[in-house]
């Protein structure tokens, strides 16, 4: 069932978890937000999506999106859009996505779809390569860099080895680690990112945290 796939409810969450008993953080944002699950979202969408996301929030990502749905994609039900696949957007130019208001995206947008239709990208084959050939694969698209890269393979292409870095997670990595990765299964280093990035997110003083290790 796709709601199956999509939610990752096949995946033994409870096995992954365990592995981070041995990281004090970790352990603590486990302890407070068990449950976190990474969706697997369709890698072309997820791309896409990310692109829009520089430099950007969230209100305005969802309009730019929803634009994007609604004057390129296909109307399955009153107001309801599918995203617009790689084929339909790299056949247009930036200035035909004027309309969705994506600024300085745009071209970058136009260049994802047109390597991932030109199949230089095989955006469904990522899963299957290593991490860093995944990540060189989608930095040859413009304005990609790491972040939007891991951003595409942690939540479109089942990489959780993937470990994205905004400024946030820069500044949490700084605060708890000294700039070094979480000490867990480097496997599963998306998912340890997500309860990571929530539990820091939520918490308003690391001294009671720092006082258990």
């Amino acid at each position: 069932m796709i709601w199956k796939d999509y939610f990752d409810l096949e995946r033994d969450y409870k096995a992954i978890v365990r592995s981070f008993d041995e990281d004090a953080y970790l352990s603590e944002a486990v302890k407070a937000y068990y449950g976190v699950r990474i969706l697997n979202q369709d890698p072309w969408e997820a791309l896409c999506s990310f692109i829009i996301s520089q430099n950007n929030n969230i209100p305005r990502i969802k309009g730019i999106i929803s634009r994007l749905c609604e004057t390129f994609g296909e109307e399955i039900d009153e107001n309801c859009y599918t995203f617009p696949s790689s084929k339909k957007l790299s056949g247009l130019t930036a200035e035909d996505l004027s309309s969705i208001r994506a600024g300085f995206r745009a071209k970058y947008i136009i260049d994802a779809a047109q390597k991932v239709q030109s199949k230089e990208i095989d955006i469904y084959g990522l899963s299957n390569l290593p991490l860093k050939a995944a990540q060189d694969a989608l930095i040859k698209i413009k304005g990609v860099g790491p972040k939007v890269a891991d951003c595409a393979l942690l939540y479109g292409c089942k990489h959780y080895d993937a470990f994205p870095l905004d400024v946030w997670m820069k500044r949490v990595l700084s605060e708890l680690y000294g700039e070094n990765l979480p000490n867990c299964n480097q496997k599963y280093l998306g998912i340890a990112q997500q309860y990571l990035f929530h539990w820091r997110r939520n918490l308003d003083s690391i001294e009671i945290v720092q006082a258990k290790k």
